[in-house]
Order: C-alpha cells, then sequence, then structure tokens
C-alpha cells in the first residue's frame, strides 16, 4: 500500500511539476518602425510611437497605445485591432479575424478589409471612415465629434451610429441585420 500511495504521489508531483512550468506567453513585438512581409505574435505600438506594417502577420492582436500611429496595409490579424487614445490608425486591405476597436483618440480609418468581428469607433476627436470593408459583426459608432463617413460596407450584423457630431455621412451599405438610429438612412 505504502508503494502505491508513493508512485500516485510521485506522478501527482510530476504532472504539477510538467504544468507549473508549462506557462508560456505569446512574445510582443514593440513596434516603432517599419515591418514588412514577417510573421509576429502580438505587436504593441508605444505612446508616442509610429508603426507601419506592409503585408505583415499578426497571430495575436495589435495594441495602438496613447498618441500612436499604426498605418496597417495588406495585414493578417488573427486577433483584435485595438487603439487607445491613439493619434491615428489606419487599416487598409487587410484581414482580421477579431474586431477594430479605437476608441478615445483622434482619427481612424479601415478600408477595404474583412473583418470577421466588428468596427467599434468611440468618444474619437477626429475624422472616421469605414468604407468598403466585409464586417462579420456590426459596426459601431457611439459619441464621436470629427465627422464619420460609413460607405459601401457590408455588414452581418447591425449599423449602429448614436451621439454623434456631426451626423455620420455615406451610404451604400448593406447591412443584414438592422441599421439604427444616427444610421438608419446609410
Amino acid at each position: 500500500m505504502k508503494t502505491k500511495n508513493a508512485a500516485l504521489a510521485l506522478a501527482a508531483s510530476l504532472t504539477l511539476t510538467l504544468l507549473g512550468t508549462g506557462t508560456a506567453s505569446a512574445e510582443e513585438f514593440r513596434c516603432n518602425r517599419s515591418v514588412g512581409s514577417r510573421t509576429l505574435d502580438n505587436v504593441k505600438v508605444p505612446a508616442g510611437g509610429r508603426c507601419v506594417l506592409d503585408g505583415t502577420t499578426v497571430k495575436g492582436t495589435i495594441k495602438v497605445n496613447r498618441g500612436a500611429v499604426l498605418i496597417a496595409d495588406n495585414v493578417r490579424v488573427v486577433g483584435n485591432v485595438q487603439g487607445e487614445n491613439a493619434k491615428r490608425v489606419v487599416v487598409r486591405d487587410s484581414r482580421v479575424g477579431g474586431s477594430v476597436q479605437v476608441v478615445q483618440g483622434n482619427r481612424a480609418a479601415v478600408r477595404r478589409t474583412k473583418i470577421n468581428g466588428d468596427i467599434l469607433f468611440d468618444e474619437q476627436r477626429g475624422e472616421l471612415v469605414t468604407r468598403r470593408n466585409t464586417v462579420g459583426g456590426n459596426i459601431q459608432v457611439f459619441q464621436n465629434t470629427g465627422g464619420v463617413e460609413i460607405r459601401r460596407n457590408v455588414v452581418d450584423g447591425n449599423l449602429q451610429c448614436k451621439a454623434n457630431s456631426p451626423r455620420p455621412v455615406g451610404g451604400n451599405n448593406r447591412v443584414h441585420g438592422s441599421k439604427e438610429d444616427q444610421c438608419r438612412q446609410l
């Protein structure tokens, strides 16, 4: 009996040791320059930085920090593109597996991009554009003050606009859900 208990204790100890040391985290690439055709885990644009991605694959998420600029052309992102207090976020001719979420910053544009999740522009101060995108979720535009153009998008979910000044402009959007509030006529 002692031998059996000792063997079980040893097996449990080895299992815990192996599980405990198996904590792996994805590498975060700090981007403050131009990056071409390369595969990265996660990308962080530091405060005040400028990152240009061209043909880059990102296996995780892109985060754009305060006062930073992201220009992403022909990128493939498995996760999200997230900007908070960013100076400018541009995503063109790309594929995003998650969502594009840009909040409390300045300018943003998403053009000719396939997004499996949502596009969210919230509390932005500068010009915003979403044009010729295919969106698997919703386009949500709330409380922006720099002007919003929403044109020629295909949206599987809803097109929701509320409390923007001036009101969003655009049209020719195909929305499978509903067009709501300020976006009712777009």
